[in-house]
């Protein structure tokens, strides 16, 4: 509660300042004296008021306020970067910033920046070896401190939150380069609701990113299709992690559970689980890995625009014959995934199904993957592709009326409905490793349930990121 005292506090000042050192104090003022007007014939004369506070007088007892709340981590840690930017070298000091554009090399930013030669060689071949250059990117940040004779003194480079390089002088006056420790809050989130319309309208009263509902509906990409088995009143829940620096959000980390309750009562769930003998994978609560050996769908979030039939008037030879396939409707570029272990044997384009993919998955089945508006870079015949790669782009060439993949199976030369076909669990936790996992299932089970019904942060971390650490994000 206090915090939020003195975040508006704070703003008042803030606004305060602004408007009496601007060109808007006149507005300020007119807006003063109408709020008096209608205090006054509210029957509410000058005499029963207070005397109004000078601002003067407003800015110590405010002040004062402040200092019996006492800062917060974040304003603590702001404040530390600030004097450490500011006051920690001599007036003598220049301290040169710059930002990376567009095909800019690391030489040519500090060039720009008016670098002399001698210091960009000596940052330059500080680095090397610990810095790719080739991994340099737009909007990368940099600082040069150069004392008062021009020499380096520190150069520091921010590549994203998480990759931090800097090079100082030491004692010795040698140059020493390093990957810098990141300090991050780790907070442990969980969001629950229920589905009105689709899942993706359902997570947007929380205001998360769309990653986060991809990765939610990618977990259950074998147990349902979220393109036509939602109904209304299903109801959904997520526990995962996100990461912040300095109080700004970095990325989503890893999501622990999930659960997504079917309006008849069916109960699908999910809890992330790995050790040194079984890879980061979901299972269900018996220990039963979610991912099957085939996906119900190569595109997570499309519209079933035709199904699988014997009768099917199509809609450009205007000719009633069968539709052995399913059309997922999605905007024209959208990626389509393998949806199963295999091989590709066929990438062209085949007539009226426009470019089209088809992968060889053993045991007698084949998919297919239709109307694309081109393929993968470097994707050909004889690749080995795993369930999940993408393999193409959802398109319109050959007959179509609009952008769609017609996705087709085969088992043993038949063609068969995707969306009817039954698969194996692609592994099963026993001995040790169940019990492993279902002592994990109890924990989240047990964290879970802190949450209320909507929203709730179940834990915060600090946490530090070595620099031979790296953090996977969503």
């Amino acid at each position: 509660m206090s915090t939020h005292i003195k975040n508006a506090i704070q703003h008042f000042k803030r606004t305060w300042n602004f408007f009496a050192n601007s060109n808007h104090f006149p507005t300020l003022f007119v807006t003063v004296a109408v709020a008096g007007a209608a205090l006054f014939f509210a029957n509410i004369t000058p005499a029963s008021l207070p005397e109004p506070m000078t601002l003067s007088t407003l800015e110590q007892a405010t002040d004062r306020y402040l200092e019996r709340l006492g800062p917060t981590s974040q304003e603590l840690a702001a404040a530390d970067l600030e004097q450490r930017s500011i006051s920690s070298w001599p007036e003598d000091y220049q301290i040169v910033e710059g930002v990376l554009q567009a095909g800019d090399t690391l030489s040519i930013s500090l060039r720009r920046g008016g670098i002399e030669e001698g210091v960009r060689t000596e940052i330059i071949r500080a680095l090397t070896g610990l810095l790719d250059f080739r991994t340099l990117r737009p909007n990368d940040r940099f600082t040069v401190v150069l004392d008062g004779n021009g020499e380096l003194v520190e150069y520091r480079y921010e590549t994203g939150p998480l990759d931090i390089y800097q090079v100082k002088r030491a004692a010795d006056n040698s140059l020493q380069a390093e990957k810098v420790n990141v300090s991050l809050e780790m907070r442990t989130k969980k969001i629950s609701g229920e589905v009105t319309s689709s899942l993706f309208a359902a997570f947007q009263p929380h205001g998360e990113n769309p990653r986060l509902v991809y990765t939610f509906a990618d977990i259950f990409a074998s147990h349902i299709d979220f393109n036509v088995e939602t109904r209304a009143g299903d109801r959904y829940s997520l526990v995962f992690e996100k990461y912040y620096k300095n109080g700004e959000f970095v990325g989503y980390g890893r999501l622990l559970s999930a659960s997504y309750q079917l309006a008849g009562g069916e109960i699908l769930e999910a809890f992330r689980y790995e050790s040194a003998a079984t890879p980061s994978s979901y299972f269900d609560r018996d220990g039963n890995e979610l991912g099957a050996s085939f996906l119900r769908s190569p595109v997570p979030m499309a519209r079933i625009s035709s199904g699988f039939t014997h009768r099917r008037l199509h809609p450009i030879l205007n000719v009633v014959r069968p539709h052995l396939a399913v059309d997922l409707a999605a905007p024209e570029g959208t990626p389509v995934m393998a949806t199963a272990d295999g091989r590709v044997v066929f990438r062209a384009m085949n007539g009226g199904n426009g470019n089209m993919v088809t992968i060889d998955h053993g045991n007698g089945y084949r998919s297919s993957y239709a109307h694309l508006s081109g393929f993968r870079r470097g994707l050909k015949v004889g690749d080995r592709v795993r369930q999940k790669d993408i393999i193409g782009y959802v398109g319109s060439t050959g007959l179509a009326t609009g952008p769609h993949v017609c996705y087709r199976i085969q088992h043993n030369g038949e063609y068969v409905n995707p969306l009817a076909l039954k698969f194996k669990p692609r592994s099963v936790l026993e001995g040790a490793e169940l019990a492993a996992f279902q002592t994990q299932v109890k924990e989240l089970t047990r964290l879970a349930k802190k949450g209320g019904e909507s929203r709730a942060l179940l834990k915060v971390k600090e946490i530090t990121l070595e620099p031979e650490e790296r953090l996977t994000l969503l």
